[in-house]
């Protein structure tokens, strides 16, 4: 970084000392500041805020866990634009759709390793319902108790709740029943309305979204949260959907994490917008770890993004970089993700944190710290 805290203090340009005031004085930034740093903020003084922050609330330690992805299928009764990864349920010869027993295999073939959660996610298949899921997450606890199941995205939750006749609350106190430990961010796209409806007009509203994770915190299962940018999404529709997650958190605490995921433009409806830079990256990085004063992490999901950038963001406010995953993790790669083959040893993401000057520390899905690593880095 090219300048100090100190140096921002004593910047020329208003906006920059007041904000930088206020992060240090630990005052909530406005979205008017949120706004302003996205059409002016330099990257170098975005970075310097962001890190002071993530350092504050997580010092040098850069998390990860051990888990594994289980998509059911790509088979979905929606069609959102932004998408490489579904195929119409019309069109479903040319997708897949695994049974319980299948996706219990791929549990199996994990006996015997530090695996510590599985990841369930996919496309809305009018005949994977609620009691196909249930049925499915007991089988999984049947056979491996510990193991933290997070699974399902709003979307998902929506419609397998409304298919089933079920109020929110009623179909997640059936699902923990079965043995759902939390939930995933996916679904969130952007809040804005308009927008929303242009990219992702099929899935539920913004409201019901955040109303089913609020519903989960009530019920004692936490959850984390996604932004999709780099679309047709302005600056104000960004600082708006971060504030509506913030407003949440103050009222529940049960949001995790925070998760910025980048559009990609391969082989989808609207492969004519192109992709945003690098530098916009970072940016909506360190906002969202500026303006989110409330979540205790930001998550760079590594396969999406790329292993370099995945370093770089650990100076722009990230503390957590997913897991290990395993190459069977489809939905990114199709979409013209970085990392075609999402897979790395926990050797390979540990060296990744610490060339990046961090402490990589495995932790299980709720962040309980399972191991720290040596403090000795490299950078």
């Amino acid at each position: 970084m090219s300048v100090t805290i100190d140096q921002l203090l004593q910047s020329p340009v208003q906006q920059v000392k007041e904000i930088t005031k206020k992060v240090i004085d630990g005052v909530r930034i406005s979205d008017e500041d949120a706004v302003w740093m996205f059409q002016h903020g330099e990257l170098s003084t975005l970075g310097v805020l962001a890190n002071y922050v993530r350092e504050k609330k997580n010092g040098m330690f850069t998390y990860f866990n051990r888990n594994f992805h289980i998509e059911p299928t790509n088979i979905c009764v929606f069609s959102c634009k932004f998408c490489s990864y579904s195929q119409e349920y019309k069109h479903k010869e040319e997708g897949w759709e695994l049974t319980i027993e299948q996706m219990l295999d791929k549990v199996k073939a994990y006996d015997g390793q530090a695996i510590t959660e599985v990841h369930i996610v996919g496309g809305v298949h009018p005949k994977m319902d609620l009691e196909f899921f249930g049925t499915l997450l007991e089988k999984i606890k049947a056979h491996r108790p510990d193991l933290h199941i997070k699974a399902f995205t709003a979307v998902e939750l929506d419609y397998m709740f409304r298919k089933a006749k079920k109020t929110t609350e009623e179909g997640m106190k059936y699902l923990i029943s079965k043995g759902l430990n939390s939930i995933p961010g996916g679904g969130a796209e952007i809040f804005d309305e308009p927008t929303r409806l242009e990219i992702a007009g099929d899935k539920c509203s913004s409201e019901v979204w955040l109303g089913i994770h609020e519903t989960a915190h009530q019920q004692g299962i936490r959850s984390n949260c996604t932004m999709l940018y780099g679309h047709i999404e302005t600056y104000e529709h960004r600082v708006d959907h971060m504030r509506r997650l913030r407003d949440l958190q103050d009222r529940t605490g049960g949001f995790q994490t925070f998760i910025p995921l980048k559009f990609r433009n391969h082989d989808n409806d609207m492969s004519n917008v192109p992709e945003v830079t690098l530098v916009e990256d970072l940016k909506v990085y360190a906002i969202g770890r500026i303006y989110l004063d409330n979540f205790d992490h930001v998550k760079a999901y590594w396969p999406m993004i790329g292993r370099s950038t995945a370093q770089l963001t650990q100076s722009f406010g990230v503390d957590d970089l997913d897991g290990t995953i395993d190459d069977s993790t489809k939905i990114y790669s199709m979409a013209g993700a970085e990392e075609q083959v999402p897979v790395l040893t926990t050797d390979q993401l540990v060296d990744l944190i610490r060339h990046s000057g961090r402490v990589p520390v495995e932790r299980d899905t709720l962040y309980k710290k399972i191991k720290v690593y040596d403090e000795e880095v490299t950078a």
